[in-house]
């Protein structure tokens, strides 16, 4: 019987915490299931209500709000030491997951042995897709494709909709470079190999990194829409807009540095790196324009 761990970071969303593990119980699995949740130092009934409503949970309570990567790490960390799984899914707090997704997305794994890292397809509160559950690397190209706004003029094109695979039948399986952390289920034996998520980015990016350094390894990476699990979009960054914003700008900035600055003449870098600060300036100032409710990020 496979073992699968899922990991979860809650931050002051109880409400959709209990939500999502509720889903998780709602069907058995036909694997042995170890649920973790981190909770980023909520200071609300987060941490009463997973240890009173859902006791088999392995509850980690974090001091301090560390971020995603440093939250989930501090799981991963306890499940490679102990050798505790044979699958990890990373799963955002607001999510709903329906019977059978998560035996349908280990079974995948299990008849593909070369696929290191699977994703379902993830619908919103509307019913459309999640445009970040299946992505290309955010190459200088690709991002100026994004950034110029030429993607969203032309979706449909293999040329300018590359970031986001907008030309792709959304029921297609493909075989794509990234996934998105919200429900990324990867072999502990990837884990092992490429490591836990970089810590230099605090929210956002981290999930391009780890399956950007999960192809370096040589795995292949997979978006497989024949399961679905639906996404409460932006629960927790909604709540603190101009920190998360700066976040997300900061991660644009972080994964080209790491990935692609060393390659690239140093020119275009300089203006790689005013675009990125002019796109969070605006988003900055956009977002004080909005009533607070309306308040998200990027």
């Amino acid at each position: 019987m496979p073992r699968l761990a899922i990991v979860i970071l809650n931050y002051r969303r109880p409400d959709l915490l209990a939500d999502c593990l509720t889903s998780i119980y709602a069907a058995p699995v036909h694997c042995e299931l170890a649920l973790w949740v981190v909770d980023n130092a909520s200071g609300d009934e987060s941490v009463a209500l997973v240890r009173r409503d859902f006791p088999r949970v392995r509850l980690i309570v974090s001091p301090a709000n560390v971020g995603f990567s440093r939250g989930n790490n501090l799981a991963l960390r306890e499940i490679m030491a102990a050798g505790g799984a044979d699958y990890i899914l990373l799963l955002n707090n607001d999510t709903s997951v329906p019977s059978g997704a998560l035996d349908h997305l280990v079974d995948y794994l299990e008849a593909h042995p070369a696929v290191g890292a699977v994703g379902p397809m993830l619908l919103l509160p509307d019913g459309s897709l999640d445009m970040a559950c299946r992505r290309s690397f955010p190459t200088p190209l690709i991002s100026f494709y994004r950034m110029s706004g030429l993607a969203r003029l032309f979706p449909r094109s293999p040329r300018f909709g590359r970031y986001n695979l907008t030309y792709l039948d959304p029921t297609q399986e493909s075989e794509v470079d990234a996934l998105v952390g919200a429900c990324m289920l990867l072999r502990a034996q990837v884990v092992a190999e490429v490591g836990l998520l970089d810590e230099q980015f605090f929210m956002y990016g981290e999930d391009l990194d780890w399956c950007y350094r999960i192809k370096q390894y040589g795995w292949r990476i997979v978006y497989y829409p024949h399961v679905i699990v639906y996404h409460h979009k932006r629960a927790a960054s909604t709540r603190r807009a101009i920190p998360s914003i700066r976040a997300f700008y900061d991660a644009m900035r972080i994964f080209h540095r790491k990935h692609y600055a060393a390659r690239t003449a140093a020119p275009l870098n300089a203006l790689i790196e005013t675009g990125i600060t002019v796109k969070e300036l605006l988003a900055l100032g956009r977002n004080l324009l909005l009533p607070p409710a309306a308040r998200r990020v990027g």
